[in-house]
């Protein structure tokens, strides 16, 4: 069997420059007691052969090397699922296009260290759409940790995410404005009724595609989203 070897040169020029990448190419570089610590700390348990990490959810198609991340075995992000209901009923969600070509996405990004997930959720929100929401709002749900197929990922750098659910109810006539800032090109409300509906509208409206490592979630939770009982407040 062939194994692909794969790093993006960017990882190892502006992302070691810029900050957000390892500088260390080889993951054997990192000490044992490193990786026990992190390995104790995963939110999705992953195993170490030969001092290298293997992602749970392997293969990816790239065996050795980061492929587009910056890091080494499990990168945590957050992500912000916010809903809202108008008086004809339909459900709106909040996506952002991204800045680096990979499509239409939730609000979210990376956990920094020592930051609760649920916070880092809510600041990932305001900084890519400018809109203002708190963790204590009786309208939010963190939901459970998931694996997140990210294109970027490789058998030895991936992602997980803690998503945030955020309820704005019903009755909206005009939903808050939201707009493209940091690292997202755009910010809108679309079309969410259903999964298809959210697909056909981001087609049709903007001529853009889900991000391939969301698509799992938005499935299940408009799911969830269009078998409740919306009665505008």
């Amino acid at each position: 069997m062939t194994y692909r070897t794969y790093t993006h040169a960017d990882v190892l020029t502006v992302g070691v420059e810029q900050g957000w990448a390892d500088p260390r190419t080889d993951p054997r570089d990192i000490s044992v007691g490193e990786w026990l610590a992190r390995q104790a700390a995963a939110l999705i348990p992953f195993d170490l052969v030969n001092g290298r990490p293997v992602n749970p959810y392997a293969p990816t198609g790239i065996r050795y090397g980061r492929n587009q991340l910056g890091h080494w075995g499990e990168q945590v992000c957050a992500d912000a699922i916010v809903t809202g209901v108008d008086r004809d009923g339909q459900v709106w969600l909040v996506m952002v296009e991204r800045g680096d070509g990979y499509g239409w996405a939730l609000p979210g990004g990376y956990v920094d260290p020592g930051e609760d997930p649920t916070d880092a959720a809510f600041r990932e929100l305001a900084e890519e759409t400018g809109l203002m929401a708190g963790p204590a709002s009786e309208h939010s749900t963190t939901l459970p940790v998931r694996y997140v197929p990210d294109p970027r990922a490789s058998d030895e750098a991936w992602m997980v995410t803690v998503p945030t659910r955020v309820d704005l109810g019903g009755g909206w006539g005009v939903l808050p404005d939201v707009l493209g800032c940091d690292d997202a090109r755009r910010a809108v409300w679309v079309r969410a009724d259903s999964y298809a509906d959210l697909v056909h509208d981001l087609s049709g409206t903007y001529g853009g595609l889900v991000f391939a490592a969301h698509r799992a979630l938005l499935r299940d939770v408009l799911t969830d989203t269009t078998d409740r009982e919306r009665v505008p407040q």
